[in-house]
């Protein structure tokens, strides 16, 4: 399946949208298809990006940034996002170094390779993703012992939430993963000449 919705000429771009798909670019060797299909609608463009920055990117809080992808990866997975899944699980692979763990939290967490702690956060973000109107305190409650705070909890929430808008964009946009993110954390990394 093709995207629906053609991907606007690069030099058509308001000049800020422009530099940041290029330095995306530069860093990935490729244009993520993600940002080239947001930015037909540049003020949403500016605002999604910015929401994810502040979520992905900040350097509060305890969650590390492999965790922050098992969320997105985890819960795209009970999205059926495919786009997500397979970009986000190429990242967690980077992140964490382990290349099979990002193919078991999208099968199912509760079997992956990963210690207690992320799998009390990955069974708080499938609540929050699935039944978020059945949280309770008992499901705060039982992050706290592994190091979660108030605060942390937010971020879970807020990137299962986040990423629920980006899954639900991607499918019915018929986004589909550049073909880079399949090998990406599989295989060492080419250095450049």
């Amino acid at each position: 399946m093709a995207e629906r919705y053609p991907f606007p000429d690069l030099n058509t771009l308001p000049e800020d949208i422009r530099a940041r798909i290029l330095e995306v670019q530069e860093k990935a060797g490729f244009i993520p298809n993600v940002f080239l299909a947001f930015a037909r609608r540049p003020a949403e463009w500016r605002a999604f990006f910015a929401y994810h920055d502040a979520l992905m990117l900040k350097e509060e809080g305890s969650l590390t940034k492999g965790e922050r992808e098992m969320i997105v990866t985890t819960t795209s997975a009970a999205n059926q996002c495919l786009y997500c899944v397979v970009a986000h699980g190429a990242i967690l692979r980077i992140y964490e170094k382990k290349p099979l763990v990002a193919d078991q939290v999208a099968v199912n967490h509760r079997k992956a390779d990963i210690p207690p702690r992320q799998k009390a956060m990955l069974d708080f973000a499938m609540k929050v993703c699935q039944r978020a109107h059945e949280i309770e305190d008992a499901d705060f409650k039982a992050l706290y012992p592994h190091g979660f705070d108030d605060e942390d909890i937010w971020d879970i929430s807020a990137i299962t939430a986040f990423f629920g808008l980006s899954n639900r964009m991607a499918s019915f946009a018929g986004m589909q993963p550049n073909p880079e993110f399949y090998l990406m954390g599989r295989l060492p990394r080419e250095k450049k000449a």
